[in-house]
This record gives structure tokens, sequence and C-alpha cells, in this order.
């Protein structure tokens, strides 16, 4: 395992969605700044943290984005900060979505989770050598 994970954000995800595998991508391709790392819910890592946490460990509907020994943040929020921390305009956009309501952000990040397996296929994610040094325990 890495050893400086616990000085990173860490995105837990559901490893068998395609919309989480293009959102991971997508993060990384913006990560200028390396200010995150990978960890599906499925590995020992994302078990690990789901267990010592009391969270359900075997549905993988809610994003997770973690700040060892600071924070742990779930659905919108946690999306609302990966934008925050991405900067440049995504820092912007963070902005606007704190304005809603956490509960109608929620709402609508319920919705998505409900129909993500629906809305992309399911093809594998194949990281780049970078991309694979992102990733906890895959």
């Amino acid at each position: 395992m890495r050893e400086d994970w616990e000085n990173k954000h860490i995105v837990f995800f559901d490893g068998e969605c395609g919309v989480c595998n293009f959102w991971v991508q997508w993060i990384m391709e913006r990560d200028k700044k390396d200010e995150f790392l990978f960890a599906s819910l499925q590995s020992d890592f994302g078990q690990k943290f789901l267990s010592e946490r009391g969270l359900e460990r075997k549905q993988f509907k809610t994003l997770y984005l973690w700040k060892p020994h600071q924070y742990y943040l779930t659905k919108s929020r946690a999306v609302l900060r990966i934008a925050h921390i991405l900067g440049g305009h995504y820092k912007l956009l963070s902005f606007f979505g704190k304005l809603m309501f956490p509960a109608v952000s929620d709402r609508i990040y319920d919705v998505v989770a409900r129909n993500r397996m629906k809305i992309a296929n399911q093809k594998c994610f194949l990281p780049t050598p970078h991309q694979r040094k992102k990733i906890i325990e895959v």
C-alpha cells in the first residue's frame, strides 16, 4: 500500500460501475495538484474503511471522500468538495452547488445512483501507468 495515502484525499467508489469508473478517470485527468487517490469500495481497503465507520459494506451506491484524520463526506457533499479541491471553474461550480440544500442535492445524487447501471455501459477501466499509482488496492 502507498505510504503517502494519509496525506491525500481518497475517493471510494463502486469499482463495478461504469459511471463511477468514468468519473474516477475524469477526476484523475483534472487532478493537476495530485490531491487524490482512489479505492474501490469492494477492495480490502474500501471494506476496512466502511467497516471501521459502521457503514453498509454490501451496497455501493454512495461515493465517499475521505481525508484521513480529518473528515469523510458522502454523496453530493463529496462531489462538491472534489470540485472545490480541483479548483478553477470547478471550484466556482462547488460554490453554486453549496447554495442548494443538501437534502435536495442528495436526492438528485440518489436518483443518479439508482439508475447508474442503466446510464453507462459496464466497460473495464484500464488506467495508465501514472493513473495506476493513484489507485489503492486495485
